[in-house]
């Protein structure tokens, strides 16, 4: 495939930018589309509206070569690009349903501009079959798909090395026809070094759901263990240490529970489709959902033992809010989840989170603040500025390994 084509991708946060910036240093002409007016606006002038190290380099080359442009409407292109988010709908139901009303809401966005020939490419992670629902919004929107070729693409990255894994890490494509299959496989080789692997668009989900449904999995033992282990008076971070000594065994560092926009979210995309026999893989949501809980009934008892023996109030210094260390994604955060019920639930409540300058609705400090006004100190997430910190005289809550020694 030809570098003069045009792309244009709908959705540029933390896939979606990085994608149209290396896209744009790659030879692409790239024209980026966000509902965000700020985000557009920031884009345009060479800069970036989230954190991902290496990130804000390929804007503002991408920019400055005047490959990379950003608006709110879609520009006609060969290839596009949905990067859109799918969370779930946060309502009643004991399994949690999808929500494709973004992905829906860039098929219909790009329709007035969808010509014979053109590549359409999902990376959202999503319930299998929705490579075919952008196909049939499309149809139902009047486009004439006999000759638009759809594939489903995942991203594979991990947030703090987002452009280095888009082009090094193997890329799974699936398309609607054998035909689709080849031009989207083509066109991710021109800028992936990884092996770009094809089958079908329905095993390129359904492969994106597996993955990060496995890492749930592995966590929840982790996490169900550090329960058990709390209950037995033993200490866990010794207890896997000395486990992962065999040499076929690898239990994971336990933490407040799991979150992002993937390993919290896409289990439960298997289970909507299949709840009968989705058995371990619902069961560990709700263990790794669980695990949240447990942490603020934890730090809770704390407090009021605290309260107990001193005459007045703990002040908790939460650290962290961040669902995972050293990044400023604060999406489906279990950390975050402490710290908000803390508060609702009137304690005196300090965050810390040394990635983000500001958060609504909680008390933000540094480092240095938290820790010389805290009487509780609560490790949620291993930020690299809380290892090894003095904590000394402040009672301590480590649910990270923050202050694992050995």
């Amino acid at each position: 495939m030809q570098q003069d084509k045009k792309v244009c991708v709908i959705g540029l946060g933390y896939i979606g930018l990085p994608t149209a910036a290396l896209l744009a240093n790659t030879g692409y002409s790239v024209h980026g589309v966000d509902v965000n007016q700020h985000a557009v606006d920031v884009i345009n002038q060479g800069k970036i509206h989230i954190v991902e190290p290496d990130l804000d380099t390929f804007v503002h080359s991408a920019v400055a070569s005047g490959r990379l442009r950003a608006g709110t409407v879609p520009a006609p292109a060969d290839v596009f690009m949905i990067c859109v988010p799918t969370p779930f709908v946060h309502d009643d139901n004991p399994i949690p349903q999808p929500d494709l009303s973004y992905v829906e809401a860039g098929a219909k966005v790009i329709a007035p501009f969808v010509r014979p020939g053109n590549i359409i490419i999902l990376e959202s992670t999503s319930p299998v079959g929705t490579t075919e629902l952008v196909r049939d919004t499309l149809i139902q929107c009047g486009v004439d798909v006999s000759s638009v070729h759809f594939s489903y693409c995942p991203e594979r990255v991990l947030p703090g090395r987002i452009m280095i894994e888009l082009i090094e890490n193997d890329r799974v494509v699936g398309g609607l026809s054998a035909v689709a299959t080849e031009m989207t496989a083509a066109f991710y080789k021109t800028f992936v070094k990884g092996e770009v692997l094809k089958t079908d668009s329905r095993t390129a989900e359904m492969c994106k759901l597996v993955e990060n449904s496995s890492r749930d999995v592995s966590i929840a033992f982790a996490n169900e263990l550090s329960i058990l282990c709390d209950g037995l008076g033993i200490d866990v971070n010794a207890l896997i240490r000395f486990a992962n000594r065999h040499p076929r065994v690898n239990i994971l560092q336990p933490g407040c529970g799991v979150g992002g926009h993937c390993i919290a979210v896409d289990p439960w995309f298997i289970v909507a489709k299949d709840p009968k026999n989705a058995n371990l893989i619902r069961t560990a949501r709700e263990v790794n959902n669980y695990k949240n809980r447990w942490v603020i009934e934890k730090v809770k008892n704390a407090a009021l033992k605290f309260q107990i023996e001193n005459g007045r109030a703990a002040c908790i210094a939460c650290m962290g809010l961040a669902f995972k260390p050293d990044i400023d994604d604060l999406r489906e955060s279990p950390a975050l989840a402490v710290a908000e019920a803390l508060r609702d639930d009137k304690f005196d409540v300090l965050a810390v989170e040394p990635n983000i300058e500001s958060f609504e609705g909680l008390k933000l400090v540094s480092v240095a603040d938290g820790l010389r006004d805290a009487d509780i100190v609560v490790f949620l997430v291993k930020h690299r500025q809380f290892v090894s910190l003095d904590t000394q005289g402040k009672v301590v809550l480590d649910y990270c390994g923050a202050t694992i020694t050995a």
